[in-house]
């Protein structure tokens, strides 16, 4: 059940591994955009607020998980592609031993600072209830979202990302029925919306479990694999805590964003909401190749595979670059229409500042893909600093939007914050892509001929 992504073509490879990605990532956004087109089409534009306003705030947490979760299982993909076996069970082991540590930690955290950190975000007074109501249920349940995470990784580590994504469209599914009974017929309110979403990670989490039971005796760890030294930990922790730290850093940037909007007050959080939700629906291609450079590089640095990585970053940016141009234009000329299925057509003003965020965003997307490719594929390398660093100026251009441009104009001010930061953080990683790969290029141990291209596949 596992695939190797050392041999075959670099460019078909990585979009068969892509595309399950992508579109298991399109179903993991239903989970949001369930909840927030039943919340915001049945209980009201309120609700549909006290959801969004938790946006930031909850990646902030269950971001960092999925970070360190991605960072643990790059050193499963690097064994594997070394042709390590017992490397990889060993990796395994010391993964589940962190994110289990880790998880509880979050766990207790999040649950206690939930309200606080929802009036320090000045959260309006009409909608924080909600608010918290929502955002203390996905935090009491963010052992399911590690759980998935973790798992769905190491199996896409292996090169299988077509599993993931029958379990994410099940669990999908589920959550989408689930709010429909929790809201509408259990009259819950948005707390019930939060509710399916944990159960359905929950069951999405322990159907990965039971099929790396059943198929991949590859990970069926040995009771010598949880025996491991200080050395091996800190090689897990190095790759996985500053990928977590990482993702946070970057949230506390769209905190001080939704810190902003606030200010602005309900409408603008509602029109930010609405057009988020078509915005992270439109990256999810470009977050998708990213996903994959960062396995298609694991593996082939494990193999020492240096020119065949170049190769796949040369390919990768054509092919993501090219899709995000086009759905940029999507957003550009029918982002209003779009926005009007979460608003209704009665919201005037909610689509018009909609359609601002929407268009900024999307004249920018081809520098998103290009970040995430880059992001990605340093980290595969197993290179930490670097991408947290990128994250660190994420961060500063951020709140640079947010409180200086802000306060000049207004709406528009708060939505050229992403494209700034992503733009500020490309060129970063860009340069210090090219700074790895040649470090690397010239160590002789890691060289590798250009024999180890298929005939046609070499650039």
């Amino acid at each position: 059940m596992t695939k190797d992504l050392t041999k075959g073509s670099p460019a078909k490879l990585i979009v068969a591994f892509t595309l399950p990605l992508l579109i298991g990532n399109i179903f993991q956004q239903l989970y949001n955009m369930a909840d927030t087109l039943i919340v915001g089409r049945t209980i009201g534009p309120d609700a549909l607020a006290a959801v969004g306003c938790t946006g930031s705030v909850m990646f902030f947490i269950i971001g960092f998980a999925q970070g360190m979760t991605s960072g643990l299982s790059i050193v499963v993909a690097q064994r594997f592609g070394a042709g390590d076996e017992e490397g990889v069970r060993r990796s395994f082991a010391m993964g589940i031993v962190i994110a289990g540590g880790v998880t509880i930690l979050l766990t207790a955290i999040a649950v206690l600072l939930a309200r606080p950190v929802l009036e320090l975000m000045q959260t309006p007074a009409k909608i924080i209830d909600d608010a918290y109501s929502y955002i203390v249920v996905i935090y009491a349940g963010i052992a399911a979202s590690v759980l998935f995470n973790f798992l769905s990784n190491v199996l896409r580590a292996l090169g299988d990302s077509r599993t993931p994504l029958i379990f994410l469209v099940i669990a999908s599914l589920l959550n989408i029925g689930l709010d429909f009974v929790f809201i509408l017929g259990c009259s819950m309110g948005v707390s019930g919306a939060a509710f399916a979403t944990v159960i359905s990670q929950a069951v999405s989490g322990l159907l990965c479990l039971a099929y790396i039971v059943k198929r991949f005796p590859i990970l069926h760890i040995k009771r010598g694999d949880w025996r491991q030294g200080k050395g091996q930990m800190l090689l897990h922790i190095r790759l996985g805590l500053p990928m977590g730290f990482q993702s946070s850093i970057i949230a506390i940037g769209t905190i001080t964003v939704q810190v902003a909007l606030n200010t602005l007050g309900t409408t603008a959080v509602t029109a930010y909401t609405a057009a988020s939700k078509i915005d992270n629906l439109m990256t999810m291609p470009s977050m998708s190749f990213g996903i994959a450079m960062a396995t298609y590089t694991a593996q082939n640095y494990g193999a020492n595979l240096i020119k065949r990585i170049q190769a796949g970053v040369r390919r990768c940016c054509l092919i993501a670059g090219s899709i995000s141009v086009l759905l940029g234009l999507v957003n550009i000329f029918a982002g209003n229409y779009l926005v009007m299925a979460f608003v209704g057509e009665s919201s005037q003003e909610i689509v018009s500042l909609s359609q601002i965020m929407l268009t900024i965003n999307g004249i920018c997307y081809v520098f998103l893909a290009i970040l995430f490719i880059f992001r990605n594929t340093i980290q595969g390398l197993g290179n930490s600093f670097i991408p947290t660093l990128s994250g660190i100026l994420e961060l500063a251009v951020r709140i640079f939007a947010a409180i200086v441009l802000t306060s000049f104009w207004g709406f528009t001010g708060a939505c050229l914050a992403n494209s700034m930061a992503w733009i500020s953080a490309m060129i970063l990683l860009v340069i210090g892509y090219f700074v790895v790969r040649r470090r690397l290029l010239n160590r002789p141990e890691m060289a590798v001929p250009r024999a180890v291209f298929p005939e046609g596949h070499e650039e």
